[in-house]
């Protein structure tokens, strides 16, 4: 008769402490974190490039007639090709026959003449009322891994394929978003950290006027500072492979202002460390030359996210629907509160005293975003956050799709996807998702115009 056999032991019995020694190596000193960190630059550099052109460019996409007329401009592919036939002078595309493929340049050139010439009933130009600034947009959340630098890169590209002109800012070291949009930065110098550095070099100069005026010693300016006052937002501000999508990026550098923010605060207690990355979209043009700004925040609640929160018209804030990244969430939202109604009352104890007007951080709205969501597994999770987080959450929950993770791994966005390489089907479901959110966003986006614009008249009236 056979015996049965004993069932295996859990491998993490029986281990042999000798054995498990001669397969450690030999102490680690920092120099290996510097060989480690060679290697993932140069992995990293060939995974970027599966998203490049053969010359290390990354190159947008053609579009073709299907698209064009099922997701950017509401129009029969009948009628396209009839008002291209009868307008030779407009963007022809590429190919023969009902198979064209229009690059998105010429396809914006296509909305303008639609926007002119079409129905008027429809929309070839996405809503934006004349005379007021762009709005600004931070996607935030100190949880990493929520979907932060995803969510940012795809609604500026919903936005972008809807017509609007776009900036991005990488606020986060990791340079993630950069690397979506193609970016080259060299040091801190093509990020955001001449531009803070420039609006605390300014509130020096201005204050050791007033010293000087009263006889008192002048704040010195190192030569950081000094060489930040020659930088203005266009050095910093780069094309990138979407015509209509420009970007300030971030590199490993950027984070150093983490640590001197603080410094430069110490040295002049009057300066709003919150209000650097305001003040230079504000002063130097840069609301007026855009439609949308995007921020991409890094995972955590420092200096560069406060100075993203405080510049927002919008805040998005992406989650899981898990507990752990609701109550990261939540514990977000309780800094928030912390953070800024602590400026709050700081600052306008001070203001009152002088007789001045009290400030007060507001946001046109706020949302939470569900993302990477499985209706399979985490409805009833995404049931609960929604119940408790109210009208802070958005109605659509983002699916995670075959798609989305395809798109990833080309490192691309998912509109960046030729649909040819994939199931249609597949294609146009993974698309859904993000159209959705886009839709959702928009409706947010043009209501807080539309709601500035009638604010505008009834002070003007």
């Amino acid at each position: 008769m056979n015996k049965t056999p004993p069932p295996p032991l859990p491998p993490y019995l029986n281990l042999d402490p000798e054995a498990s020694a001669a397969k450690l190596p030999d102490p680690i000193g920092t120099t290996r974190f510097a060989k480690a960190a060679a290697f993932c630059a140069k992995g990293r550099e060939d995974l970027a490039r599966r998203g490049y052109a053969p010359d290390g460019a990354k190159r947008l996409r053609k579009f073709s007639i299907w698209e064009i007329t099922k997701y950017l401009i509401p129009v029969a592919p009948a009628h396209l090709r009839r008002v291209l036939k009868a307008n030779p002078d407009l963007p022809q595309g590429e190919g023969e026959g009902g198979s064209k493929w229009f690059t998105l340049e010429e396809v914006l050139a296509l909305r303008q003449h639609f926007a002119s010439e079409g129905v008027s009933t429809k929309e070839y130009l996405p809503y934006r009322p004349k005379g007021l600034p762009a709005k600004v947009v931070s996607v935030a959340n100190f949880k990493g891994g929520v979907g932060k630098t995803s969510t940012a890169a795809h609604l500026a590209m919903s936005a972008a394929l809807d017509g609007y002109k776009v900036l991005v800012i990488d606020l986060d070291s990791q340079g993630s978003m950069t690397s979506i949009l193609g970016g080259q930065v060299a040091d801190e110098w093509q990020t955001v950290f001449p531009l803070i550095a420039k609006d605390y070099a300014k509130a020096v100069q201005a204050e050791n006027q007033v010293r000087a005026a009263s006889g008192q010693a002048e704040i010195a300016l190192d030569e950081t500072l000094q060489e930040s006052l020659k930088v203005s937002s266009r050095d910093v501000i780069q094309k990138t492979h979407w015509p209509n999508i420009d970007l300030i990026g971030a590199q490993l550098n950027l984070y150093w202002a983490e640590f001197q923010i603080p410094v430069w605060r110490m040295g002049l207690r009057s300066w709003p460390l919150w209000d650097g990355l305001t003040n230079f979209l504000h002063d130097e043009g840069v609301l007026d030359e855009y439609d949308v700004v995007f921020l991409d925040t890094p995972p955590a609640l420092g200096y560069l996210t406060i100075n993203a929160l405080a510049a927002a018209d919008i805040l998005l804030v992406p989650l899981g629907a898990s507990f752990l990244e609701f109550d990261s969430t939540g514990r977000f939202f309780d800094m928030l509160y912390t953070t800024f109604a602590s400026i709050e009352d700081g600052e306008n104890a001070a203001q009152r005293a002088a007789g001045l007007p009290e400030i007060k951080f507001e946001w046109d709205v706020v949302r939470a975003i569900v993302t990477r969501f499985d209706a399979s597994q985490q409805t009833d999770m995404a049931n609960v956050i929604q119940a408790y987080f109210g009208d802070f959450m958005n109605a659509y929950r983002q699916d995670y799709t075959a798609l989305v993770g395809q798109a990833g791994e080309q490192v691309n966005g998912i509109y960046e996807a030729d649909y040819r390489e994939f199931n249609r089907d597949t294609y146009v479901r993974g698309r859904e998702t993000f159209d959705r959110t886009y839709a959702e966003f928009k409706q947010l986006l043009i209501g807080s115009w539309w709601r500035d614009a009638q604010l505008g008249g009834e002070q003007n009236g």
